[in-house]
């Protein structure tokens, strides 16, 4: 019999830009890989240029709302991927030193899906590695409740930094590696105090 310690979470992995060109799939396909290998998850992508989001919000806050909340059909499936995650890893870049307008509106249509759950970072970007957009993040999602893990991973002028799909730093699964050891302890962590307690948003 499985061991609760040894549940494996369900992750799921957000591709934040939907730019044409852009460079997110190729990082959130090798963050996906990282995450099979290290054999404490479930691995989703989801990737924001496949979903329906909207700009314009209805009054009514989705905190408030809850299950009534009323979201486009071509959200469905984004936000039934969110609600069912035990961790996030966010793949952003860094646009004008901050993060797409598309990541922006696809947390905002959600509240309670965030709620109590670990979100990790992935970034990329020109000199900064996408560090300021990563910084622009954490405090967006500590206000939804989420809990924002330390060790991210940076990728500083990704268009020379990798080659067919992959990092040229050998020390990036290394990093990758730790991120996911933090991300899989606060996803138990947390697991275990929603199954025990409702969080007291």
């Amino acid at each position: 019999m499985e061991n609760e310690n040894e549940k494996k979470h369900k992750l799921v992995v957000i591709v934040g830009s939907v730019r044409e060109g852009r460079f997110g799939p190729v990082v959130g396909a090798w963050v996906a890989e990282q995450a099979r290998t290290h054999g404490g998850f479930e691995v989703d992508v989801v990737d924001l240029a496949d979903v329906e989001i909207p700009l314009d919000l209805p009054a009514a806050s989705p905190k408030f709302a809850g299950d009534d909340y009323p979201r486009p059909a071509g959200m469905a499936a984004l936000t039934s991927a969110l609600e069912g995650a035990d961790a996030f890893v966010v793949v952003t870049p860094e646009y004008n030193h901050s993060y797409p307008a598309s990541l922006k509106a696809a947390i905002d249509w959600h509240f309670t899906q965030w709620t109590a759950k670990p979100v990790a970072f992935v970034s990329y970007g020109g000199a900064a590695g996408g560090r300021h957009a990563v910084l622009h993040l954490e405090n967006v999602l500590t206000e939804l409740h989420a809990v924002t893990i330390r060790d991210g991973l940076a990728f500083p002028n990704y268009f020379t930094a990798w080659e067919d799909g992959r990092p040229l730093d050998p020390q990036a699964a290394g990093h990758a590696k730790t991120l996911l050891d933090q991300l899989a302890w606060w996803a138990f962590a947390l697991r275990s105090a929603r199954e025990a307690v409702p969080y007291p948003a």
